[in-house]
């Protein structure tokens, strides 16, 4: 008689990175180059050289107006989000932060990363004391849209003319998110 087998327990971790090891820098640049060929973007249609997403990912954790955020399955990096803040000459927008690059590498996907990741990036923009988060994302990313609508986010609008992929326009869906800021808290 067979024994129905244990589920298998991923370990989940989710964290603010302010530098990158080079095992996670070759890591991320892995699920950003499997995620492009799924699909999923990055204003790519096929993985750039590597060099050009080692310098990207560098580049990213230069920028004092971005947070990025990596999650790993089993201790591998396999996703992101980056938290972007307003230039301090945007007084007016001062009060809305903007979530880019938020993705999953495909094998790493169902195990709530990308849940995890985007609590953590709004809890940041609390944090900071930003009231509203905007978001963009292509019409093809189903799994996101579906997030976004979930977790809380409203769709203000649609461009049909958001990217050019594959020889054909696609639309974007544009998204917004009241928060609390609690800047007060530490």
């Amino acid at each position: 008689m067979a024994t129905p087998q244990a589920k298998l327990e991923h370990k989940l971790l989710v964290e603010k990175k302010t530098a990158l090891s080079a095992t996670e820098l070759d890591e991320l640049c892995t699920a950003t180059e499997d995620a492009i060929r799924d699909g999923i973007g990055f204003n790519w249609m096929v993985p750039p050289m590597r060099e050009t997403l080692e310098a990207y990912w560098t580049g990213v954790l230069m920028v004092p107006s971005r947070s990025l955020f990596v999650g790993k399955l089993d201790n591998v990096t396999a996703a992101s989000v980056q938290l972007l803040r307003p230039s301090k000459t945007k007084e007016t927008s001062a009060f809305a932060a903007t979530i880019e690059a938020h993705f999953v590498a495909p094998w790493a996907r169902g195990h709530g990363l990308a849940k995890q990741l985007l609590d953590m990036a709004e809890r940041e923009a609390a944090k900071d004391g930003f009231s509203v988060i905007n978001l963009s994302v292509r019409e093809t990313q189903d799994r996101a849209l579906t997030l976004y609508r979930e977790h809380g986010y409203h769709e203000w609008g649609t461009m049909p003319y958001y990217e050019y992929v594959n020889a054909g326009m696609v639309s974007g869906h544009f998204f917004y998110k009241k928060l609390e800021p609690i800047s007060n808290l530490i």
